[in-house]
């Protein structure tokens, strides 16, 4: 299965179970060390909605009284009820404000729990690295920063509206259902046929507005991937500012970022012809639904069975049980909105559990002093074959250099070693001593200096001294004064400084085995001469692994392997 496919199937698996993913994604929440405080939120955020609709009801009752008043031209009355209605006002905006307040607290501690359950996981087995080679899941960041935060804010407020328009129905249903009185139509009596009116209304309009919609889904789907693209991309030129500025390649990069906001544009504009279609029809039933009850009511007020009060109150009730019915069509467009968030993050939890669930073709643990590689075989995903069947074996304290022709399978061991290659057979035996891997291209997280150094620890493991120490030996003193300067090293930085950084850094963490990819590349060779005997010199009995061209190292590796023809084979060191 190539690897859209795969992405395909994930994406039709968390289709077909939607709902019964999303549950699984928002309950362990609700039973988390949080659950104490979460509950409290949730029950009084609960208290406070069915409030609304306690006041909703309060204001109902007061229409038909403030109405009758005036019909009556009852002075004292009016202004009895105006007064009665200021305090009602007042106690609602209380309730609104501190239901908003609740209801943003709730949601930003439901997000920090779901942010940290997120880091952990997609860091966790190298998920992070794996997913991105695999290319199952787009934009990550994108989907732990921004889906989490629409998921949880979108999900309290369709939820608590839900269960407030659920209320709010019964509630102003009995009302309607009690003052509408029944009419004969074609000789058959239908008792509170307003409620019945506000039920037909809201069904066709709920039906014809899904028909009118349901694309939004999608739609809005492919909006959040395009524009996080659109991101991405704009982050890599970012990145690699100095490279495509000495390759003179603007035209290029404008013609690629150009092409990414073409499908940001014309995915808007599918959203935003059917969204227009979408507020052509809710707009036109929300205006009809303003006259619709006083058209279905007026029979019995012009027939004098009714007061005017009773009229406002009929269609106050109506507008109520006609808006909760209509709940669906008035929000829509957040759960199409919703669900497409649910979608990217349940496709992205699909992914991370099928990495987690994938038995790695080669066998790696640390166990042991050795390091022992057993009948390795190095694939490719087009299905070549970089090693095959091979063996090799490092006691502790030896350094050996490996090497071989380009794209023969040089780093490619390495990542093996480092859990990283997923295709292939045999087995690695990494030695259980402290180990640290040095890439060609170092990272170096933005941060303080001293942050940067003592990666992956902590920033003050260490003394002053000991990171002036390093700094000296690597031949970076400019840089001590700088330990507590914070910013991006990876710019500031040429390559050549970035990798003898990185060499201070394993003076620094003192390993017992070291695996080196192309970790001098960008030195020149008496930098590459000084920092490694450095490290022979301070770090007495380290075990070294590493992969390089330069003939310059061989002095350095009492051991040569060389890859030849899928096989690993030891070579004689010549000085």
């Amino acid at each position: 299965m190539n690897q859209n496919a795969e992405y395909s199937a994930v994406n039709d698996a968390v289709r077909g179970q939607f709902f019964r993913r999303v549950w699984q994604m928002t309950t362990p929440y609700w039973r988390s060390e949080e659950k104490g405080k979460a509950w409290t939120l949730l029950i009084a955020v609960i208290a406070l909605s069915l409030f609304s609709v306690a006041i909703s009801v309060w204001v109902n009752s007061w229409y038909r009284d403030f109405y009758n008043a005036l019909q009556e031209k009852d002075t004292a009355a009016f202004w009895r009820l105006i007064l009665y209605f200021c305090g009602i006002a007042a106690v609602a905006i209380l309730g609104a404000v501190y239901r908003l307040y609740l209801t943003q607290m709730l949601t930003i501690r439901w997000r920090a729990w779901l942010t940290e359950q997120h880091f952990a996981r997609w860091l966790n087995n190298k998920n992070y690295y794996r997913l991105e080679q695999g290319g199952y899941t787009d934009n990550p960041d994108q989907r732990i920063s921004e889906d989490l935060n629409s998921f949880t804010s979108n999900t309290l407020e369709l939820g608590l509206g839900l269960l407030r328009t659920v209320v709010s129905l019964v509630s102003f249903s009995i009302i309607l259902w009690g003052v509408s009185g029944s009419i004969e139509v074609f000789g058959y009596t239908i008792p509170g046929y307003m409620f019945w009116a506000a039920l037909v209304y809201a069904a066709v309009g709920s039906w014809l507005t899904h028909l009118i919609g349901r694309r939004l889904i999608g739609l809005n789907n492919n909006q959040q991937r395009f524009e996080a693209d659109l991101r991405f991309s704009m982050v890599r030129v970012r990145e690699n500012a100095e490279s495509i500025a000495l390759y003179g390649g603007e035209p290029n990069e404008n013609r690629r970022l150009s092409g990414r906001f073409g499908l940001v544009w014309h995915n808007f504009w599918d959203i935003m012809r059917v969204s227009k279609r979408l507020t052509f029809f809710t707009s036109g039933y929300g205006q009809i639904a303003i006259i619709f009850p006083f058209i279905v009511a007026a029979p019995r007020y012009f027939a004098g069975k009714i007061q005017l009060g009773e009229l406002m109150q009929i269609n106050s009730a109506f507008g109520n049980v006609q808006e909760n019915f209509s709940w669906f069509i008035t929000a829509y467009a957040n759960l199409a909105a919703w669900r497409a968030t649910c979608d990217r993050l349940l496709s992205f939890r699909q992914a991370m559990s099928d990495n987690e669930d994938r038995v790695p073709a080669i066998d790696v643990q640390n166990q042991g002093d050795a390091l022992a590689v057993h009948n390795l075989g190095l694939d490719l995903a087009d299905g070549r074959h970089l090693l095959d069947n091979a063996d090799m074996n490092v006691e502790p304290g030896e350094r050996v250099m490996l090497s071989g022709r380009s794209g023969s399978g040089k780093s490619t061991l390495l990542r093996a070693m480092g859990h990283l290659w997923p295709a292939g057979h045999g087995t690695i035996r990494l030695p259980a001593a402290r180990y640290l891997f040095l890439p060609q291209k170092p990272y170096l997280p933005i941060g303080s200096l001293r942050e940067v150094l003592s990666y992956p620890q902590a920033g003050d493991v260490y003394p002053n001294e000991r990171y002036a120490q390093v700094l000296e030996t690597c031949r970076l003193p400019h840089l001590i004064p700088r330990l507590d300067e914070s910013n991006h090293w990876q710019r500031m930085l040429s390559p050549g400084e970035q990798q003898r950084l990185a060499f201070a850094r394993a003076l620094l963490y003192a390993p017992l085995w070291l695996y080196m990819d192309e970790a001098t590349s960008a030195m020149d060779e008496e930098d590459e001469a000084t920092l490694y005997q450095a490290l022979i010199d301070q770090l007495p009995g380290l075990s070294i692994v590493s992969v390089g061209h330069r003939s310059s190292l061989k002095r350095f590796h009492p051991r040569h392997v060389r890859i030849e023809n899928g096989q690993l084979v030891e070579r004689t060191v010549t000085a």
